[in-house]
């Protein structure tokens, strides 16, 4: 069974997002570190310790079909900087979901998210064709969910009781969607953006 979609690298200005390996572990391990992101309780990034297992994870969900996941590379520096996937596959309507995305700490809110984040959806809709591609996210992880607007998407609903967190809570989970008939607004605005003087 061959697995939709296919692997790629996808390479910018400022980063590079290239087929998730264990080669990465390092440089993960060392990113997650930065900031203790893993200390969020309404988001789920692994600890420097647990990147090698979350590494396993995504790459076995690959193998199922569910995920395509990525490591995030700066191009300024040449190393692995967060991960990302295509995740929620849907390969028969051809949907997919960007998510389980984190990046260290010293790159947050740097030009690498909005181009990223460009890149997978360009490569969704002009090239795998997809219908839509969804974003989710804990209701009030407030930073996710400003980010995910600041994209062009659009909030389809709140999933409410929808999923049990680490530590106990449920999580009540913001779905938005960008829709292949708006890709090309949403493609002109991003690419204002990051062409914009910082």
């Amino acid at each position: 069974m061959s697995l939709w979609p296919d692997e790629i690298t996808l390479t910018g200005s400022h980063v590079i997002v290239e087929p998730l390996q264990m080669r990465h572990e390092n440089d993960l391990k060392e990113a997650a570190a930065d900031g203790e992101l893993h200390r969020l309780w309404y988001t789920m990034i692994p600890t420097p310790v647990g990147v090698g297992a979350e590494i396993e994870r995504r790459l076995s969900l690959r193998q199922s079909g569910s995920m395509l996941p990525f490591a995030i590379i700066d191009k300024a520096s040449g190393r692995a900087v967060g991960m990302t996937t295509y995740m929620n596959i849907d390969a028969a309507t051809k949907r997919v979901e960007i998510g389980s995305t984190w990046y260290r700490k010293a790159v947050q809110r740097s030009p690498l998210n909005t181009e990223c984040k460009f890149m997978l959806l360009q490569h969704a809709f002009e090239k795998l064709d997809c219908a839509a591609v969804e974003f989710r996210t804990h209701h009030i992880n407030t930073q996710s969910r400003r980010g995910i607007e600041r994209l062009g998407a659009k909030l389809d609903g709140i999933l409410r009781s929808h999923m049990l967190l680490a530590n106990g809570t449920v999580r009540d989970t913001a779905v938005y969607s960008i829709i292949a008939c708006e890709w090309p607004t949403v493609k002109a605005h991003l690419t204002w953006k990051m062409e914009m003087p910082r």
